[in-house]
């Protein structure tokens, strides 16, 4: 393998924010789920093509870091950072997935909270994706992870509500089942969001 002695920086850099904008677009696949008339199995197959893209940028991001001699910051958390961008697209596209294949959209409505849920995690990927390009300087990368931080708990407190929905008897038994499936990779999605954040700060409080 060929190896470069130079901090290839503008590579890295580059990678983390393509994988930022793929979670963009995720979420805003997911809101399209909430149009009337939504084609949701061009939304759950979309959503598969933006997450092959990120497994993509995932594995040339492994590949930068094993032919770099000097990286920008700590290889592990090059690798942490990267692999966790990754995880919260992994959830968005579980959750289309599981509203097509369940065929929840076809329900009169879907609980208000799972849009609220949504909304969440459509302000947290765009508030990742304007942090990213900021990790060049470390500067400026504060208000980013305290946001992220009191979304996470908007999202926990959402989660909760749309819980209490779902066990009020509103639905039956199997669709229970199937929406909380879902709820949990809404949840799950809040808090990977909350892991790039952490991981960020760990970043710029090493370098500082």
């Amino acid at each position: 393998m060929k190896f470069s002695f130079r901090p290839t920086e503008g590579a890295f850099y580059e990678l983390f924010s393509r994988a930022a904008q793929n979670l963009v677009r995720g979420t805003d696949l997911l809101n399209e789920l909430a149009l009337p008339g939504a084609d949701v199995q061009s939304v759950s197959d979309r959503l598969t093509d933006v997450e092959h893209d990120s497994d993509q940028i995932t594995h040339d991001l492994y590949k930068k870091i094993n032919s770099t001699f000097i990286t920008p910051f700590d290889r592990e958390d090059i690798y942490s950072l990267g692999s966790q961008l990754d995880d919260v697209m992994d959830h968005l596209e579980a959750v289309g997935n599981l509203l097509y294949l369940y065929g929840l959209t076809e329900l009169p409505s879907l609980p208000r909270e799972m849009h609220e849920l949504v909304t969440v995690l459509d302000q947290q990927a765009k508030i990742t994706a304007e942090a990213m390009p900021k990790l060049k300087t470390m500067k400026g990368l504060e208000e980013y992870w305290i946001e992220i931080n009191r979304l996470e708990n908007e999202g926990d407190r959402v989660y909760r509500m749309l819980l209490v929905r779902l066990f009020s008897g509103e639905y039956d038994a199997l669709t229970v089942l199937k929406m909380k499936e879902v709820a949990d990779e809404l949840e799950a999605a809040c808090d990977a969001f909350e892991h790039v954040a952490n991981t960020v700060e760990t970043i710029t409080v090493k370098e500082s």
